[in-house]
Protein backbone atom coordinates (compact mmCIF):
# COMPACT_ATOMS: atom_id res chain seq x y z
CA UNK A 1 0.00 0.00 0.00
CA UNK A 2 2.42 2.86 -1.25
CA UNK A 3 1.04 6.54 -2.55
CA UNK A 4 -1.23 9.18 -1.71
CA UNK A 5 -4.82 8.84 -3.07
CA UNK A 6 -6.48 12.01 -1.09
CA UNK A 7 -4.91 14.40 0.87
CA UNK A 8 -6.59 18.07 2.29
CA UNK A 9 -3.91 20.32 3.56
CA UNK A 10 -4.93 23.43 5.73
CA UNK A 11 -8.49 23.39 3.95
CA UNK A 12 -11.32 25.87 5.29
CA UNK A 13 -14.54 26.70 4.58
CA UNK A 14 -17.60 28.82 5.73
CA UNK A 15 -20.61 28.60 4.14
CA UNK A 16 -22.28 31.37 2.79
CA UNK A 17 -25.02 32.90 5.18
CA UNK A 18 -23.88 31.22 7.96
CA UNK A 19 -21.30 33.15 9.99
CA UNK A 20 -21.64 30.45 13.04
CA UNK A 21 -20.53 27.37 10.18
CA UNK A 22 -17.33 26.96 9.36
CA UNK A 23 -14.42 23.68 8.57
CA UNK A 24 -10.96 23.81 8.93
CA UNK A 25 -8.95 20.29 8.31
CA UNK A 26 -5.47 21.02 9.15
CA UNK A 27 -4.59 17.37 6.85
CA UNK A 28 -6.43 14.40 5.95
CA UNK A 29 -4.27 11.95 4.45
CA UNK A 30 -5.76 8.60 2.73
CA UNK A 31 -3.29 5.98 0.92
CA UNK A 32 -3.47 3.83 -1.72
CA UNK A 33 -5.19 0.48 -1.23
CA UNK A 34 -6.40 1.85 2.22
CA UNK A 35 -9.91 1.66 4.26
CA UNK A 36 -10.47 4.99 6.59
CA UNK A 37 -13.85 4.82 8.29
CA UNK A 38 -14.56 8.72 9.57
CA UNK A 39 -16.83 8.69 12.78
CA UNK A 40 -18.78 12.03 13.34
CA UNK A 41 -22.00 12.88 14.96
CA UNK A 42 -24.62 14.89 13.18
CA UNK A 43 -23.79 18.49 12.72
CA UNK A 44 -19.92 17.28 13.10
CA UNK A 45 -19.00 18.82 9.24
CA UNK A 46 -19.00 15.27 7.41
CA UNK A 47 -21.26 16.04 4.61
CA UNK A 48 -19.31 19.63 4.02
CA UNK A 49 -16.10 17.35 3.97
CA UNK A 50 -17.29 14.64 1.44
CA UNK A 51 -18.38 17.80 -0.86
CA UNK A 52 -15.02 19.30 -0.53
CA UNK A 53 -13.67 16.10 -1.60
CA UNK A 54 -15.90 15.46 -4.48
CA UNK A 55 -15.19 19.04 -5.13
CA UNK A 56 -19.10 19.60 -5.26
CA UNK A 57 -17.72 22.71 -3.45
CA UNK A 58 -14.08 24.64 -3.36
CA UNK A 59 -12.32 25.44 -0.01
CA UNK A 60 -12.20 28.98 0.90
CA UNK A 61 -7.95 28.60 0.91
CA UNK A 62 -5.96 25.21 1.49
CA UNK A 63 -5.80 22.44 -1.39
CA UNK A 64 -7.87 19.26 -1.94
CA UNK A 65 -5.82 16.70 -3.69
CA UNK A 66 -7.24 13.60 -5.09
CA UNK A 67 -5.06 11.02 -7.25
CA UNK A 68 -2.07 13.20 -7.83
CA UNK A 69 -4.51 17.04 -9.02
CA UNK A 70 -5.06 19.47 -7.03
CA UNK A 71 -8.66 20.03 -7.58
CA UNK A 72 -9.04 23.36 -6.15
CA UNK A 73 -6.96 24.43 -9.37
CA UNK A 74 -9.50 22.96 -11.65
CA UNK A 75 -12.80 24.67 -13.55
CA UNK A 76 -16.38 23.90 -12.44
CA UNK A 77 -16.65 21.30 -15.71
CA UNK A 78 -13.44 20.34 -15.01
CA UNK A 79 -14.10 19.36 -11.41
CA UNK A 80 -17.34 17.15 -12.46
CA UNK A 81 -15.37 15.35 -14.94
CA UNK A 82 -12.17 14.93 -13.17
CA UNK A 83 -15.07 13.56 -10.30
CA UNK A 84 -16.70 11.34 -12.51
CA UNK A 85 -13.06 9.57 -13.78
CA UNK A 86 -11.80 9.52 -10.22
CA UNK A 87 -14.43 9.09 -7.40
CA UNK A 88 -16.80 6.23 -7.20
CA UNK A 89 -19.48 7.57 -4.65
CA UNK A 90 -22.14 5.28 -2.57
CA UNK A 91 -24.73 7.94 -1.43
CA UNK A 92 -26.55 7.27 1.38
CA UNK A 93 -29.93 6.84 -0.33
CA UNK A 94 -28.14 5.21 -3.24
CA UNK A 95 -29.86 7.79 -5.94
CA UNK A 96 -30.45 5.04 -8.64
CA UNK A 97 -32.89 5.74 -11.62
CA UNK A 98 -35.83 3.92 -10.23
CA UNK A 99 -36.95 3.23 -14.24
CA UNK A 100 -34.09 2.40 -15.42
CA UNK A 101 -32.53 -1.57 -15.37
CA UNK A 102 -30.22 -2.37 -13.22
CA UNK A 103 -27.42 -2.48 -15.60
CA UNK A 104 -28.39 0.70 -16.90
CA UNK A 105 -27.79 2.34 -13.35
CA UNK A 106 -24.44 0.82 -13.02
CA UNK A 107 -23.27 1.81 -16.46
CA UNK A 108 -24.26 5.24 -16.15
CA UNK A 109 -20.78 6.63 -14.33
CA UNK A 110 -19.36 5.81 -17.90
CA UNK A 111 -21.05 7.65 -19.83
CA UNK A 112 -19.07 10.99 -18.37
CA UNK A 113 -16.15 9.09 -17.98
CA UNK A 114 -14.32 8.28 -21.17
CA UNK A 115 -10.74 7.19 -19.53
CA UNK A 116 -12.97 5.35 -16.85
CA UNK A 117 -14.83 3.90 -19.68
CA UNK A 118 -11.19 2.86 -21.10
CA UNK A 119 -10.49 0.67 -18.29
CA UNK A 120 -14.02 -1.32 -19.31
CA UNK A 121 -13.74 -3.67 -22.05
CA UNK A 122 -17.13 -4.58 -22.26
CA UNK A 123 -19.61 -2.32 -20.19
CA UNK A 124 -22.58 -5.23 -20.10
CA UNK A 125 -20.63 -7.86 -19.39
CA UNK A 126 -18.84 -5.84 -16.55
CA UNK A 127 -22.17 -5.12 -14.59
CA UNK A 128 -23.28 -8.47 -15.13
CA UNK A 129 -19.64 -9.33 -13.69
CA UNK A 130 -20.19 -7.20 -10.61
CA UNK A 131 -23.95 -8.02 -9.83
CA UNK A 132 -22.20 -11.95 -9.50
CA UNK A 133 -19.79 -10.80 -7.41
CA UNK A 134 -22.01 -8.47 -4.89
CA UNK A 135 -24.16 -11.90 -4.94
CA UNK A 136 -27.66 -10.25 -7.28
CA UNK A 137 -29.24 -12.94 -9.11
CA UNK A 138 -28.16 -13.42 -12.51
CA UNK A 139 -31.74 -12.01 -13.84
CA UNK A 140 -31.23 -8.83 -11.57
CA UNK A 141 -29.40 -6.73 -14.24
CA UNK A 142 -32.45 -6.18 -17.14
CA UNK A 143 -34.89 -5.71 -13.60
CA UNK A 144 -36.10 -1.86 -13.37
CA UNK A 145 -34.07 -0.91 -9.87
CA UNK A 146 -36.94 0.66 -8.38
CA UNK A 147 -38.59 -2.74 -8.11
CA UNK A 148 -35.59 -4.34 -6.14
CA UNK A 149 -35.48 -4.53 -2.33
CA UNK A 150 -33.08 -2.24 -0.58
CA UNK A 151 -30.52 -4.57 0.25
CA UNK A 152 -30.54 -5.46 -3.66
CA UNK A 153 -30.26 -1.46 -4.49
CA UNK A 154 -27.52 -1.05 -2.14
CA UNK A 155 -25.57 -3.81 -3.86
CA UNK A 156 -26.36 -1.71 -6.93
CA UNK A 157 -25.40 1.14 -5.72
CA UNK A 158 -21.64 -0.43 -5.10
CA UNK A 159 -21.33 -1.71 -8.48
CA UNK A 160 -21.96 1.55 -10.07
CA UNK A 161 -19.21 3.09 -7.76
CA UNK A 162 -16.71 0.48 -8.50
CA UNK A 163 -17.42 0.11 -11.92
CA UNK A 164 -14.12 1.19 -14.08
CA UNK A 165 -12.04 1.30 -11.48
CA UNK A 166 -11.89 4.48 -9.68
CA UNK A 167 -8.97 4.87 -7.38
CA UNK A 168 -11.10 6.55 -4.19
CA UNK A 169 -14.63 5.27 -3.51
CA UNK A 170 -16.67 7.80 -0.85
CA UNK A 171 -19.46 6.00 1.21
CA UNK A 172 -21.75 8.12 2.89
CA UNK A 173 -23.56 6.45 5.59
CA UNK A 174 -24.16 3.12 3.34
CA UNK A 175 -25.30 0.83 6.53
CA UNK A 176 -27.09 3.42 8.45
CA UNK A 177 -30.71 1.02 7.32
CA UNK A 178 -29.34 -1.96 7.83
CA UNK A 179 -29.01 -4.56 10.53
CA UNK A 180 -25.92 -6.07 12.12
CA UNK A 181 -26.00 -9.07 9.96
CA UNK A 182 -27.01 -7.19 6.56
CA UNK A 183 -23.98 -5.05 7.67
CA UNK A 184 -21.55 -7.27 7.76
CA UNK A 185 -22.33 -9.68 4.52
CA UNK A 186 -22.52 -5.57 3.03
CA UNK A 187 -18.98 -4.68 4.18
CA UNK A 188 -17.55 -8.28 3.49
CA UNK A 189 -18.49 -7.26 -0.49
CA UNK A 190 -17.40 -3.91 -0.22
CA UNK A 191 -13.92 -5.12 1.09
CA UNK A 192 -13.35 -7.80 -1.39
CA UNK A 193 -14.00 -5.70 -4.44
CA UNK A 194 -12.02 -2.50 -3.41
CA UNK A 195 -9.55 -4.98 -2.25
CA UNK A 196 -9.24 -6.62 -5.76
CA UNK A 197 -7.87 -3.13 -7.65
CA UNK A 198 -5.97 -1.74 -4.06
CA UNK A 199 -8.94 0.67 -4.53
CA UNK A 200 -8.54 3.92 -1.62
CA UNK A 201 -12.26 3.45 0.82
CA UNK A 202 -13.41 6.50 2.58
CA UNK A 203 -16.46 5.51 4.61
CA UNK A 204 -18.39 7.97 6.73
CA UNK A 205 -20.59 6.96 9.64
CA UNK A 206 -21.57 7.46 13.41
CA UNK A 207 -21.25 3.98 14.49
CA UNK A 208 -18.20 3.30 15.92
CA UNK A 209 -18.98 -0.68 15.77
CA UNK A 210 -18.09 -0.75 12.30
CA UNK A 211 -13.93 0.41 12.99
CA UNK A 212 -12.86 -3.45 13.22
CA UNK A 213 -13.31 -3.73 9.98
CA UNK A 214 -11.12 -0.80 8.65
CA UNK A 215 -7.31 -0.13 8.06
CA UNK A 216 -7.99 2.89 10.18
CA UNK A 217 -10.85 5.02 12.21
CA UNK A 218 -10.55 9.05 12.44
CA UNK A 219 -13.48 10.79 14.71
CA UNK A 220 -13.93 14.17 13.16
CA UNK A 221 -13.38 16.03 15.50
CA UNK A 222 -9.40 15.00 15.76
CA UNK A 223 -9.13 16.21 12.10
CA UNK A 224 -11.50 19.30 11.72
CA UNK A 225 -12.25 22.11 13.94
CA UNK A 226 -16.25 23.31 13.89
CA UNK A 227 -17.69 26.23 14.09
CA UNK A 228 -15.10 29.13 13.89
CA UNK A 229 -13.67 31.29 11.90
CA UNK A 230 -11.80 29.58 9.28
CA UNK A 231 -8.39 30.22 9.06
Amino acid sequence: MTGVILRLSDASYRWPGRATFSLFVPELIVSKGESVLLLGESGSGKSTLLSLICGTILPDQGIVTVAGADITRLSGGARDRFRAEQIGVIFQQFNLLPFATVADNIMLPLQFAPERRKRVADAAAEAARLCTALGLPDHVSRTKAGALSVGQQQRVAVARALIGQPPLIIADEPTSALDANSQTAFLDLLFAQTAAHETSLLMVSHDPRLGERFDRVIRMEHIAQIGRAAK
